[in-house]
């Protein structure tokens, strides 16, 4: 059966070669000053050269006070339009259409970033920020700027514009009665946005234009998916060529970029509610595999499929897909996707390393060579798979009967459904790429020198940290990867440690149905994981009557059923029975091969620092 999601589809101007759109995205790959750079160029290249039909920039800001990010891209003046003008031919040049989303951030901006107040259509506050109403008349320049924007973008090159009128940025504080308690004719919610609409109409008039909507806020006092329908009725429809239906705000993230643990589609049934309006339909919400895509389109639920955090960890997502192949999965993390946008920092991918590296020079060709990976953790995996790909002869060793080091672990819990797909798509890597991979084989001087390699990539992994304190040897003190294989069978589970895995092990255990407590130094859970990579699990966590959190709490010795605990400087001996959980990081593990005519790279530094020998 031939795929619907490879077929054609027109929406206002444009063609589209397909029905897979990469969605805006926040990257933080511009300047400070919002223009393009060669890494913004080069990434959104790949996904069109990866067979995307439309590739949108990210939130767009308008004007200066609407930016949200140190390095986000802007439209807010003229010295943007070179830059944009080279992105625009480069998509073109791969067959894609290129789309900008117009955005202006409203009372979720942060004066940190944008140097301005926040502005707002009503003064609620937003973490600790109270925003500055908007006069009426300071209105209507917000629209002109979304229409000098829209004439920015049009006058680059670009095909599609986007009006963010979602996840609770400035037009969607607008449309919320949470956010929007005005008394004059702005009140009205769905007028901001209408006047948006004309201006943009006026300033691009040969751009197809799509409306982006959250279906619903996912806050009590926030729009639900009933109230969000009655407002776009009201909307001029005639001036939208499509409807791009995502969820959620703000304070409702988990629903703006859903983790592993949220179904596939999530939003389909949502997004199908908005065929009333009878435009062509896209829907964003986990959409990470061609099955899921394809059952989307031929629901009718949508005409569209927004394939974003799916690109992100493979460019050429939608060619492989379409091609009856499987990418390189995203697993749902949301680490380095979106949480690194909370420091600042821009985007990265847990699943693909050379994600964001898009625009580096390819390393030059080298000699073929023998490669030995010890250790088939994630690390190992791609070290192993990268060096294939060069055309060296590769062996991985690992001395487990399976692969996946401590990643395989973190697979098996339900707080990470999506894991274990990426260590099947590194398995079948190693069979299509004729990797010679030895399972249950430890790695000692001897056998090294039996393969005698020319370079040895040292991926071991780390073995876990047991603070010295009276007692860590007692019998029920367990390392977190020994609990993980064989989890204890009392009630009671004590987490020594609160870091990204301490969190992980915890909500497994409290799901298990054992009485869990968590202590940890620290004065919050998982401080290193971002709010929406923990989200779900700190809800559960603190929302669990069996569930008990000392932070700022130390463990200073064990004893058999009472541990020692140390808190605002005193310490008190707690009747506290059960298995203790060491959760306190790890050191990288001692690969002893001796000395040969090996080089020895650790994995981190692989490939660049290899010194590749000369023929």
């Amino acid at each position: 059966m031939t795929m619907l999601l490879g077929q054609a589809l027109r929406v206002g101007r444009h063609e589209l070669r397909n029905r897979v759109v990469s969605p805006p995205m926040e990257r933080n790959y511009g300047t400070t000053d919002g223009r393009v750079t060669d890494r913004y160029v080069a990434y959104l290249r790949a996904r069109a050269a990866g067979g995307a039909a439309l590739v949108f920039t990210e939130a767009t800001y308008v004007r200066a006070d609407g930016r949200g990010r140190v390095r986000q891209l802007g439209a807010h003046g003229d010295h943007v339009i070179d830059g944009m003008r080279v992105l625009a031919d480069a998509v073109h040049a791969e067959g894609a259409l290129l789309g900008v989303e117009l955005n202006h951030a409203g009372r979720v901006g942060d004066p940190a970033v944008c140097g301005f107040q926040p502005v707002a259509p009503s003064p609620v506050p937003f973490r600790g920020r109270r925003p500055r109403e908007l006069a009426t008349a300071e209105i209507g320049e917000l629209v002109d700027a979304f229409a000098a924007a829209a004439r920015r973008c049009a006058d680059a090159g670009v095909d599609v514009l986007e009006i963010h009128a979602a996840h609770g940025y400035l037009i969607h504080q607008f449309l919320s009665p949470r956010t929007n308690r005005r008394a004059d004719r702005y009140g009205d919610p769905a007028l901001f946005l209408t006047e948006v609409l004309r201006s943009v109409r006026r300033s691009a008039p040969r751009a197809t234009v799509f409306l982006r909507l959250s279906a619903f806020e996912g806050v009590p006092d926030g729009l639900d998916a009933d109230a969000t329908l009655a407002v776009t009725a009201r909307l001029p429809g005639e001036l939208v060529d499509a409807l791009d239906i995502s969820a959620g705000c703000y304070e409702a993230g988990e629903w703006m970029v859903p983790p592993g643990e949220i179904d596939r589609g999530v939003l389909a049934p949502y997004a199908a509610r908005f065929r009333q309006f009878g435009k062509p339909v896209g829907v964003a919400g986990r959409i990470t595999t061609g099955d899921t895509a394809e059952a989307i389109l031929r629901s009718g639920a949508a005409d569209l499929v927004a394939v974003g955090r799916a690109q992100h960890a493979d460019p050429r997502w939608t060619a492989t897909t379409l091609a009856g192949a499987h990418p390189r999965p995203c697993i749902g993390c949301n680490q380095g996707c979106i949480d690194s946008l909370h420091t600042q920092q821009p985007i990265w991918c847990v699943a693909n390393p050379g994600t964001g590296r898009e625009h580096l020079a390819a390393a030059p060709p080298v000699p073929s060579r023998r490669v030995l990976v010890v250790g088939a953790g994630v690390a190992g995996l791609e070290a192993a798979r990268s060096a294939a790909l060069a055309g060296h002869a590769v062996s991985l060793w690992e001395a487990e009967p399976m692969i996946g080091g401590a990643f395989r672990l973190a697979a098996a819990l339900a707080s990470k459904p999506e894991f274990a797909r990426l260590l099947d798509w590194y398995a079948a890597e190693l069979v299509r790429l004729r990797v010679d991979l030895r399972l249950s084989t430890r790695a000692d001087a001897t056998t090294v020198a039996r393969l005698a390699p020319d370079i040895v990539v040292a991926a071991a992994g780390a073995t876990g940290v047991r603070p010295p304190i009276p007692g860590a040897d007692h019998p029920r003190v367990r390392d977190l990867d020994d609990w993980l294989r064989h989890p204890s069978t009392g009630e009671r589970v004590i987490v020594w440690g609160a870091d990204r895995a301490g969190l992980a092990v915890a909500d497994a255990a409290a799901t298990a149905g054992y009485r869990t407590t968590v202590i940890s130094a620290g004065a919050e859970l998982a401080p290193e994981a971002g709010p929406r990579e923990k989200a779900l699990m700190v809800r559960r966590l603190t929302g669990d009557p069996h569930v008990e959190i000392r932070l700022g709490t130390t463990l200073e010795a064990v004893e058999e059923h009472r541990l020692l605990l140390g808190h605002g400087g005193g310490r008190q001996w707690t009747e506290m029975p059960g298995t203790v959980v060491v959760c306190q990081g790890g050191t990288p593990r001692h690969l002893d091969i001796g000395t040969g005519p090996w080089q020895v790279v650790d994995v981190r530094e692989w490939p660049h620092p290899v010194r590749w020998p000369q023929p």
